[in-house]
């Protein structure tokens, strides 16, 4: 889910006034939303892409890691952003991430991204490397497991983002107790509770967390 979470007529100088996406991220977005039908909202929105590149430029990160790959948006955007590093994905789907992997081939990021197939949960836990950046974006009911595996990896000063945590702004209504609400809502109170961090909670999209391990 996309949300706009501003006025539409400042969301919209927002994004005239930012880098806007390249031929191959609209030509994938394109076919995200032909291929995948309502499933395309999973996608981040163009300028979360270009806030990942950006951000990735600035960490620098010899290890990155993206759990919720999809159709490969966010990948290709963190993955240009790398210098020297290397993105590694997991997702549970072989066909939507088929289509990543075009991309990944097309943008010519392909020799610095690695996939792994499989529950994140599992596959996480079988990671042992340490890691700079993590992006969270997969199913919100195991935010907190994938939270807990990413901060045993994450070096001290290392970023994990965590996409959709204002569900539409859902999140600050005590009334609204949809399933992805209220997962989303206990995700948001562990982490700002967590004195392992720093939190920022920004509402880009549909909300970006940025989750600063301090030590």
């Amino acid at each position: 889910m996309k949300a706009n979470l501003v006025d539409p007529a400042v969301g919209q100088y927002i994004l005239d006034h930012s880098t806007p996406p390249d031929p191959l991220l609209e030509e994938l977005a394109r076919e995200t939303a032909t291929a995948t039908g309502d499933a395309a909202g999973m996608q981040i929105s163009a300028d979360q892409g270009r806030f990942l590149t950006m951000l990735t430029q600035l960490v620098a990160p010899a290890v990155a890691v993206e759990v919720g790959t999809f159709t490969g948006y966010s990948s290709v955007c963190i993955a240009r952003g790398l210098s020297g590093g290397r993105l590694h994905c997991f997702d549970v789907s072989e066909e939507w991430t088929s289509i990543a992997r075009r991309y990944w081939e097309k943008a010519g990021v392909s020799d610095r991204v690695s996939l792994t197939i499989g529950p994140a949960l599992e596959t996480l836990a079988a990671f042992d490397e340490p890691v700079d950046l993590a992006f969270v974006d997969a199913d919100k009911g195991n935010y907190p497991g994938y939270y807990e595996l990413l901060m045993e990896r994450l070096r001290p000063g290392g970023l994990l983002l965590a996409d959709n945590t204002l569900r539409s702004g859902h999140v600050a209504d005590p009334a609204r107790a949809e399933t992805t609400t209220v997962q989303i809502r206990e995700f948001n109170d562990l982490v700002i509770e967590d004195p392992r961090v720093s939190v920022v909670m920004l509402p880009v999209a549909d909300g970006i967390t940025m989750i600063r391990k301090n030590h």
